[in-house]
This record gives structure tokens, sequence and C-alpha cells, in this order.
């Protein structure tokens, strides 16, 4: 699936910035893995320093989906790693964005995914399990539900109530 420029995306479609239907989110995130741009359909996930569903999304097919993490914000512990970094390549992610910290940032590099994160952080999370899935997510002030469009490069992550064209 061939990314589209977030500038073009802006540019064309200022209707929908207007209304709400189309979102950017404040550049808060760092880039990481290979895929510099990424785009495709929202899955979301809801967990706070507890990675187990991270994983569980990760080792299944992502068909070329956005797995878009809610952890809350946490700059504790990592949720995103190198092994779930090489699943999410595996398996057909085309991206990952943490609202949270991730780690082994060198082995993530060398994956042919897209990541945004806040940060790094060397320690790795919990793991009872706990969490929520596809389920509106809050980050950054920005409501993101399952199904949306995520479209991300080095201009900016935006969220779109459809998917879109330029």
């Amino acid at each position: 699936m061939a990314s589209l420029a977030t500038t073009d995306v802006c540019d064309a479609n200022e209707a929908l910035l207007e209304s709400g239907d189309l979102r950017i989110l404040p550049p808060i995130f760092q880039m990481y893995g290979k895929r510099r741009a990424f785009s495709g359909p929202i899955t979301t996930l809801k967990v706070f320093e507890d990675n187990v569903l991270v994983r569980e999304f990760l080792e299944g097919k992502g068909n070329g989906r956005v797995l878009v993490v809610d952890g809350g914000g946490s700059t504790k512990c990592a949720l995103l790693g190198g092994n779930l970094g090489q699943f999410a390549q595996d398996n057909g992610w085309s991206g990952i964005v943490v609202n949270g910290c991730i780690r082994d940032v060198d082995e993530i590099n060398c994956c042919d995914i897209g990541v945004r994160a806040l940060a790094t952080h060397p320690k790795k999370s919990k793991k009872r399990g706990l969490g929520e899935r596809h389920i509106p997510i809050q980050i950054a002030g920005e409501e993101i539900h399952d199904g949306e469009w995520l479209y991300a490069d080095g201009d900016g992550v935006i969220i779109s109530k459809i998917e879109l064209s330029v």
C-alpha cells in the first residue's frame, strides 16, 4: 500500500480538517523503523506498562494495518522491542504508533515497518495481559477509533475517518 504525503493530504482535504473528520496529531512522536512513511487502517489498543496484548496483536496478521497503542504516555518502561518489531514486519503490519516508549531501537530500525513512539526506555514492561482492544482511545487530546485511517511521514501523523487519496 503506497503512503500519501501528509502535506498533500492536508492541502487536498481542507474541508475534512475543518469538520474534524481529518485530524493532525501533535508533533510528539519520534520516528523509528525503516519505513519513514506508512499508512493503513487503524487497530486500537489501550494498555498501561504491560505489552502482552501488543505482542498478541503483532503475532497475528497485520494485512497492512497500523496498530495504535495508547500506553497512557508512560515513560517508565517500553511497550515495544526488537522481537515485536520483527513480528510486525513478518506479519504484514504497516506501522505502529505508541503513546509510550519503545526499546531495542537498533533492531527496530532494521525492520521494514514504520514506528512512532514518544521516546525510548531500556526497561521491559510488565506481563499481566491487561488492556482493552478495539476501543476509542485518546492520544494527545485526539480521539482515535478502530477502523479509521492513519497516514504518517516525516511531516507528521494524521488520522482520517475514511481512506483518502489526493
